[in-house]
């Protein structure tokens, strides 16, 4: 499996579309695995709002974002969402950041992949 050093991915929900959370959450799963077997994963993953809630205890999708860390990326999230939804304490997977570096990431990552 190769790291695209192009491709940063932004996940800014814990689901994927706008119906039930249930449909949602089986969406972005299969977009995640999908995106795991293509076989090239993003050098930077970045969750925003309720994405952080993929990288933090309770997450249904850890062992994703899990494959993805030891695959070769680097897994962010959001610090100000973290203290917001008081997750702070329960990262489990990367580490936290802000929006300067956030806002640095969108504007040199040549790729912006948003589920």
């Amino acid at each position: 499996m190769a790291v695209d050093s192009s491709l940063l991915l932004l996940i800014k929900s814990s689901m994927l579309g706008d119906g039930e959370p249930d449909l949602g959450e089986k969406l972005l799963r299969a977009f995640l695995t999908q995106l795991l077997e293509s076989g090239s994963v993003p050098a930077r993953i970045i969750c925003m709002s309720t994405g952080i809630f993929l990288t933090t205890e309770g997450s249904s999708m850890q062992d994703l974002m899990s494959l993805f860390q030891s695959q070769g990326s680097e897994i962010l999230s959001c610090g100000t969402c973290l203290e917001y939804y008081k997750r702070t304490d329960c990262l489990v997977v990367g580490k936290p950041t802000n929006m300067r570096d956030t806002v640095q990431s969108l504007l040199e990552y040549k790729k912006v992949l948003q589920p």
